[in-house]
């Protein structure tokens, strides 16, 4: 009997899209769904992406180079030079999204039965990301009492051994909207200097960061740029999902050379895409103001909502546009779907992401749920009381 490959069989579902079907069975019903699951910003994409594309004067659509555009790859060099970064235009590749960055990021670095270590809880797509390369995560478990900061130096390197290639981690984070001290990113830096291991700093939400707060790149740690592969993105930062361009960058060479081998693989990145990313690039910086604010304030109803509901606990995120609310059930997966397929409150429901596999280790998070604050504020403050409803309804509710 034909099979297919261990790999294949071992790799998740994705926990953010496999409620899916039950959403779409609930709008079928005629239930209007607000969805707070998944990070898909519903802020306006600048007018100049389009207008790009549409100024875009080819006569054939041929191949792009497999290491990206190069005005695409001069504009996000020199947006990195704003932030006082010292990448230059050859230190970067264009990607299929962060999402092939990260991938990249696994085989430039582990060979198969090799180690990354990640603060948990983690994107969860981390784990899809590695698992075809046969790369494993070891987690640097985290906590919400104390605002998910990162442990002391001591117990992040009790967890290295000889088969730890280096250290992933997104700042600010997705789920739990941390934003990494410049002391902590500090304290990162150190260990990959003194244990020769690589940085993958995933730092797609580095604009949005609030109550005056800055994300500290790992592209500032001057002294170890030989050991970190920046990944971004105009995914969010731009609300330009869609798109799927994003990048690679590294001031190792070995690292560029295996990337542009990778590149080469896969042949080139869209080219209408590339051209219309790089009128994102050379927005002014005053772009982002306006965006964070918004961000800003649906994240503060959020949380004053959320922390107004009896049992719930969620400590104010200070980053990207998530939050982990700790709910009062006996299973967040069980209770998202119930919301799906049981639950409707004046033809209302709330679609959330389940957190327990956001995390490595067996038995966290599983009566936590990660929260997008990516809808309008009309929309999440109607959404929050729906869900307040729906707690006090649960079957599996815990007083």
């Amino acid at each position: 009997m034909m099979k297919i490959s261990q790999r294949s069989l071992g790799m998740q579902a994705s926990p953010i899209r496999k409620l899916v079907p039950y959403a779409n069975q609930a709008k079928k019903r005629g239930i209007k769904v607000y969805h707070l699951n998944i990070g898909q910003p519903d802020i306006e994409t600048p007018k100049v992406f389009m207008e790009a594309v549409k100024k875009a004067d080819l006569d054939v659509l041929a191949y792009a180079d497999s290491n990206g555009w190069e005005p695409l790859r001069d504009s996000i060099a020199a947006y990195y030079k704003r932030m006082g970064l010292t990448y230059e235009t050859e230190d970067i590749i264009i990607t299929n999204g962060g999402s092939e960055a990260l991938q990249w990021a696994f085989i430039i670095t582990c060979d198969p039965g090799e180690e990354i270590l990640v603060p948990e809880p983690f994107y969860t797509n981390y784990r899809g990301f590695a698992a075809p390369y046969l790369a494993n995560i070891r987690p640097i478990t985290t906590y919400p009492e104390n605002g998910f900061a990162l442990p002391g130096r001591s117990e992040i390197e009790s967890l290295i051994t000889e088969k730890t290639k280096g250290i992933m981690l997104s700042n600010p984070g997705n789920p739990a909207g941390v934003v990494y001290s410049q002391e902590e990113v500090r304290l990162l830096a150190d260990i990959a200097r003194d244990r020769d291991i690589f940085i993958i700093a995933d730092e797609v939400y580095r604009e949005f960061c609030y109550d005056g707060k800055s994300a500290t790149s790992f592209g500032t740690m001057t002294d170890i740029l030989d050991r970190v592969i920046l990944v971004d993105s105009v995914s969010k930062r731009f609300s330009a999902c869609g798109a799927r361009i994003g990048s690679l960058t590294s001031k190792n060479r070995d690292v560029m050379t295996a990337a542009l081998k990778l590149g080469q693989a896969r042949l080139c990145v869209p080219t209408l895409e590339m051209i219309g990313s790089k009128a994102l690039y050379d927005l002014d910086p005053s772009y982002f103001k306006p965006i964070r604010e918004r961000y800003e304030e649906r994240r503060n109803l959020l949380i004053e909502e959320l922390q107004k509901m009896e049992g719930v606990l969620c400590e104010k995120p200070g980053g990207a546009f998530y939050a982990i609310a700790k709910l009062p059930v006996d299973n967040a997966e069980t209770f998202a779907i119930w919301l799906l397929t049981d639950f409707e409150k004046d033809g209302k429901t709330v679609m959330l992401a389940p957190v327990e596999n956001f995390y490595q280790t067996p038995g966290m998070g599983v009566d936590e749920v990660r929260v997008a604050y990516v809808l309008n504020t009309e929309d999440l403050a109607e959404a929050m009381r729906i869900l307040d409803i729906s707690l006090k309804q649960y079957p599996g509710r815990i007083n």
